[in-house]
């Protein structure tokens, strides 16, 4: 086989393009995070031609990605099974030896190595929420971060709704999967769904559209439901929302990590996920969840809301302690 040489930057850029119309934005996006972080090691290794890329520097790579990344097994195992798409892509475009991705290792996972153990717990969210509501009401990180914790929404489905997809008469959010103007959802048409709200969500919402919503639309004439002054809330800036916003120093001026706060870096505007308290959207999400079946939701009713299935509810989502399940079950004996 005749390889023909291609630089790490312009492979990638390539990889994406072609998978573009095949996966979901949020997919893209977290192949362009992780395989970043491939391209990175590239140019300091001085790799300039995939076609040299051999089993021993791949290896060397993962060693690297561990040690700098201070990575989890779970969090390894994605970085790595990515890589290995990536590469078995570059042997279909002629650019890596043929079977090259079968040197791409990861670590096997057992117990609970897969199970992510990062959420914002009911105590937390609630002083979070409480703080937003007294301090900055109806502001976008007020109603995203309500939006995150109450309907259980991925960061990608609140970035994609329009103000079209809000009904304050029947109280609910619409779930549109959108590819044809940039909004995708994870689980495409299958992610589609209603999702109820209640009389304090829907409050918030109809103060923001009247007294706070910047009034502009995005470069497809929408009017997304999170906006800012330039159109559309990214998902980075909803993510920033959320970082600066679950740091406890923003709610009590107090740190729990002993830190200065005039010197610590995690107070700029830009820095807040360096603090080792504030959580991401997904901690959000998964916390509202557990706080759902922690006050007795069914698991079909938690799953059909949050668009997820009942075994990967289970296995990644549930954190009741095995405790409060048996006293959950408990209310069932008198049925027997």
């Amino acid at each position: 086989m005749s390889l023909e040489p291609i630089d790490p930057e312009h492979a990638l850029e390539l990889y994406l393009a072609d998978r573009e119309n095949s996966v979901s934005q949020a997919t893209i996006y977290s192949h362009r995070s992780r395989l970043g972080h491939f391209v990175r090691w590239c140019n300091d290794a001085e790799i300039t031609n995939l076609n040299e890329l051999s089993g021993r520097q791949l290896h060397e790579f993962r060693m690297w990605r561990r040690m700098e990344g201070g990575l989890s097994p779970a969090s390894e195992k994605t970085q790595m099974d990515t890589l290995r798409v990536f590469v078995k892509w570059l042997e279909s475009i002629d650019a890596v030896e043929l079977d090259l991705h079968t040197k791409v290792l990861s670590p096997t996972l057992s117990g609970n190595d897969n199970v992510r153990d990062d959420m914002l717990d009911t105590d937390r969210a609630e002083q979070v929420l409480s703080h937003l509501n007294k301090y900055e009401y109806a502001s976008r990180p007020h109603v995203a971060l309500t939006l995150m914790w109450h309907t259980m929404m991925r960061v990608g489905e609140i970035h994609g709704l329009d103000c079209g997809d809000y009904d304050s008469v029947k109280q609910s959010l619409q779930v549109v999967h959108r590819p044809e103007s940039e909004t995708t959802l994870k689980n495409q048409k299958r992610g589609e769904r209603l999702v109820a709200l209640s009389d304090e969500v829907c409050e918030l919402l109809d103060d923001w559209l009247e007294h706070t919503r910047p009034a502009v639309t995005d470069e497809h004439g929408r009017k997304p439901l999170i906006s800012t002054p330039e159109g559309r809330a990214h998902t980075t800036t909803l993510r920033g929302d959320c970082y600066r916003y679950t740091r406890p120093c923003e709610v009590s001026r107090e740190c729990p990590h002993g830190r200065d706060l005039d010197e610590c870096d995690a107070t700029s505007y830009d820095s807040a996920s360096a603090c080792p308290s504030a959580v991401s959207p997904h901690a959000v999400r998964r916390g509202g969840i557990t706080h759902a079946l922690q006050n007795g939701w069914p698991m079909k009713a938690v799953g059909d809301r949050a668009n997820v299935s009942e075994k990967v509810l289970s296995v990644h989502y549930d954190s009741r302690t095995e405790e409060e399940k048996m006293e959950q079950r408990r209310d069932y004996l008198d049925d027997l």
